[in-house]
């Protein structure tokens, strides 16, 4: 993203706002991980588009998550969240697939604990957090930084979570 990003339009958030819909994956079947309707609310605030769409989400274990962080950011480490978007071809479309996030179990809990911070409110922020990496928001310069972080804290400052950068 450049410096010509508009303000982020945060829609107020209904017990109708169902435009994103989560395809739910966890291969190996994790407890304790926020459930399907609360993803999609998060998942919901952070959408910025009007079309309907999915985005997959799936919780992986450390290996996976460190196989796909190799092959895609060429960094062999596990990593708390990886985004995908979807490219969609030219031309019109009811629904879209926004593109998929992937979750690693681990590494989320133990970012969690290893910062005091409250496991929910971080499962949140890397939704959010993912979400607007697969609406084109970036974090390599830091302008970029800048901008998708206060995105995040706004988001966040709307589910009454507390700023995760502090």
């Amino acid at each position: 993203m450049t410096s010509t990003i508009q303000p982020y339009n945060m829609a107020t958030p209904t017990a109708n706002s169902t435009l994103v819909e989560i395809d739910f994956q966890n291969p190996q079947e994790y407890q304790n991980i926020p459930e399907l309707p609360q993803l999609e609310q998060w998942a919901n605030i952070a959408y910025e588009g009007n079309l309907p769409c999915t985005v997959t989400f799936r919780v992986v274990n450390n290996t996976e998550s460190q196989t796909l962080n190799h092959q895609y950011r060429g960094k062999d480490h596990p990593t708390n969240i990886l985004s995908f978007p979807f490219e969609a071809p030219p031309i019109p479309m009811d629904e879209v697939h926004l593109g998929d996030l992937v979750a690693c179990y681990p590494v989320i809990n133990s970012e969690a604990q290893q910062q005091n911070k409250n496991n929910h409110d971080h499962w949140a922020h890397l939704m959010l957090h993912g979400m607007l990496h697969l609406q084109g928001y970036d974090h390599i310069s830091e302008e970029e930084a800048d901008i998708m972080e206060s995105l995040e804290i706004k988001l966040l400052d709307s589910l009454h979570i507390t700023n995760p950068y502090i």
